[in-house]
């Protein structure tokens, strides 16, 4: 199960900026108030309750109608939703926040040469992102990223150069100097799709011991133990520890997440089969138990999927067709998946986020530049459009901090 990969260290230095400002309840793609209102730096009501959420949300800036990663404050009992500013990132298509939520760290999605991370100080009172700095991540298509329980060690799944980059945190948030790619090798049977590696997602486990990664073109998941206390200049993960579980040729695993009981369960989705694979989960070891579609138009676009905060609902996000959100009962025995419903949604819900209260699901529908508010059915797991939509330029990273 163990195989070689090639691994190099590179340190860059890149300038980055920021411009925050204050938009009115309904932001139009650029952050503003629709009818051109002036922008006025935005502030937190010291006197607001418990329910305020910060909403964060990353976008792709590429094609225009967009600039970088707006913040919201989110109402988690109304859904209502008050635009806070924009910091100018080029294509911040994930984000991440440090355990303490004081740091935010972003992609920048683009190719080998120009790709990056960002760091941000996260001012919860303002309500902005202070711009800390950015290091290179060496590799193409940086899409997604994660941190360890300690604030201290970032990776990236990146998924043009099918590998994962790793770099340090610093003790004020910044990004240490050095990035440590680790590459992987191998196709699947799609040959537009997986002729070569891509790697789009990588978490830790619930316990933190292990890191996972799935890998799109290879139809494999890997997994690496974790360097608990490194030593300065060790790697965070541990290279000799790498394993790797072959999933059904044509799977295309994107994205995936653990049940919150202990994460005795892991759920992952297909992009390409549109299928949830449901394994039992055991210091590091999966047992594969259930497979069921979530898309049934084999439209091979599925993208998102999370277990709601009680662990009683699963949801997966579906784009090209039929665009939505399937919905999954899980026995809370077994862990098991029973469909109940299905939610249509804007165009391309590349991402989605449940309220820490499990009482909202948002939705970001990439190419209808808006992110859609659904309440939630705590008995049934089902959505409810409230028609409270937040306009954002091609939003797809959505991510909440509590307000203090």
């Amino acid at each position: 199960m163990i195989k070689k990969m090639g691994i190099v260290c590179v340190a860059a230095a890149l300038l980055l900026g920021c411009t925050g400002n204050r938009s009115g309840k309904t932001a139009s793609p650029l952050g503003h108030t629709e009818g051109n209102d002036q922008v006025e730096e935005a502030s937190w009501n010291m006197d607001s309750t418990s329910r305020d959420l910060l909403l964060l949300v990353g976008t792709y800036t590429a094609k225009g109608g967009s600039e970088g990663i707006y913040l919201f404050r989110f109402d988690g009992e109304t859904g209502e939703a008050d635009s806070l500013g924009m910091t100018k990132v080029d294509n911040p298509s994930y984000l991440t926040l440090s355990p303490d939520e004081k740091f935010v760290y972003a992609v920048s999605e683009k190719d080998g040469k120009n790709s990056a991370v960002y760091a941000f100080a996260l001012d919860k009172r303002q309500g902005r992102l202070d711009p800390l700095n950015s290091r290179p991540v060496n590799s193409g298509g940086p899409c997604y990223i994660t941190i360890d329980s300690r604030g201290r060690n970032i990776h990236t799944a990146n998924y043009g150069g099918g590998s994962i980059s790793s770099i340090r945190v610093d003790e004020d948030g910044s990004l240490a100097q050095g990035t440590l790619v680790m590459s992987f090798q191998g196709s699947g049977p799609d040959t537009k799709r997986q002729d070569s590696p891509h790697v789009h997602s990588v978490n830790y486990t619930p316990d933190g011991q292990f890191l996972f990664a799935a890998d799109l073109g290879t139809d494999k998941l890997y997994r690496f133990d974790v360097n608990d206390t490194p030593f300065e200049g060790q790697p965070a993960l541990r290279e000799s520890s790498y394993s790797e579980w072959e999933l059904p040729p044509g799977t295309g695993p994107r994205h995936f997440d653990f049940h919150p009981d202990g994460g005795r369960f892991m759920y992952l989705l297909g992009e390409l089969s549109g299928e949830v694979i449901v394994f039992d989960y055991h210091r590091g070891t999966l047992q594969q138990k259930q497979v069921i579609q979530a898309d049934s138009l084999s439209a091979r676009g599925s993208a998102d999927i999370h277990v709601s905060p009680d662990g009683r609902f699963l949801y997966a996000s579906n784009r090209l067709q039929g665009d939505g959100i399937a919905i999954f009962s899980i026995d809370q025995e077994e862990g098991t998946l029973t469909r109940v419903g299905y939610q249509l949604t804007a165009e391309h819900p590349r991402n989605f986020v449940i309220t820490p209260n499990g009482d909202y699901l948002l939705v970001a529908g990439r190419n209808d530049d808006k992110i859609q508010v659904f309440t939630v059915d705590r008995e049934t797991g089902l959505l409810t459009d409230t028609g409270k939509d937040i306009r954002v330029g091609q939003p797809a990273c959505l991510k909440f901090a509590a307000k203090k």
